[in-house]
């Protein structure tokens, strides 16, 4: 069965709340993942599946270069307004396919994909394409969410979505994913990466109030999203309701929820 999330329209309407959402959840695993592979100045950097700009923004700050790719075009143009605003004159971003980058071989010093190579259907193609297109030497960075029992965030989400339909199952580890460190290894050798590790991160966020929380949250949510999409009006707005009571009744306002990810990383 097709992962929904490994197409680009949810990602697409979302693209304006899930910049909201990036840059408080996503932006500290993005400076982390900058900072393992500490590329130089004048490095040509790639960010595959790069959304509104989450790496690429603060990646344009350090090196020479940075080209970045995302199957959405509604990311790709947010990525772009972004890099206007900033007035960078050292990134290039376009719609592209992360398992089949319009690129040659051996063309970049580092490579990331932030929670984009996880939904690939294909991930030893994104994997080897990562390979393909670095240099010898050249280093990538791949991040994966930990399981959700590891992710006090995404443990009080679930909650929320069971709250209002018990026919959603509770979230099970998927071993054959990245969700699985031995896996996760497995792919990045299997591509030919040498120097693998994949290493566990947490951060931390807190929200002011439940409806804050539920707000950030679902306006940046593609599987909120698809929620949404599959039941009529007055269904949504009754089970939105009950999430959000479900939120009041279990978050405590200014609560600190903890996400964590693996950090994996390979060499060429």
């Amino acid at each position: 069965m097709t992962n929904p999330l490994a197409a680009p329209d949810p990602w697409d309407v979302v693209a304006e709340g899930y910049d909201d959402l990036t840059a408080e959840m996503m932006l500290p695993f993005a400076q982390i993942a900058l900072d393992s592979a500490e590329p130089k100045s004048d490095a040509r950097v790639l960010d595959v599946a790069a959304g509104p700009g989450t790496l690429t923004l603060p990646a344009a700050a350090r090196v020479a270069r940075v080209d970045a790719v995302d199957f959405s075009p509604s990311m790709i143009e947010r990525l772009r307004g972004h890099v206007r605003d900033a007035g960078l004159g050292n990134v290039e971003a376009q719609v592209g396919d992360g398992q089949r980058l319009p690129f040659p071989d051996n063309e970049f010093d580092t490579a990331f994909s932030m929670f984009g190579l996880m939904f690939f259907p294909d991930r030893a193609a994104g994997f080897s394409e990562l390979f393909r297109v670095l240099k010898p030497g050249g280093g990538a960075v791949v991040s994966s969410w930990a399981p959700i029992s590891e992710s006090e965030f995404m443990t009080l989400m679930f909650g929320a979505f069971r709250a209002a339909n018990p026919d959603i199952p509770q979230p099970q580890a998927n071993l054959l994913s990245l969700e699985n460190p031995e896996v996760f290894v497995s792919e990045l050798r299997a591509a030919g990466f040498h120097e693998v590790t994949v290493q566990p991160h947490t951060v931390s966020k807190a929200y002011d109030s439940a409806e804050a929380l539920w707000d950030r949250y679902s306006r940046g949510s593609a599987q909120v999203h698809l929620m949404r999409r599959n039941c009529d009006a007055d269904t949504w707005k009754r089970r939105e309701q009950l999430m959000i009571d479900y939120l009041n009744a279990n978050y405590r306002p200014g609560q600190a929820l903890s996400t964590t990810a693996w950090l994996g990383s390979g060499r060429k």
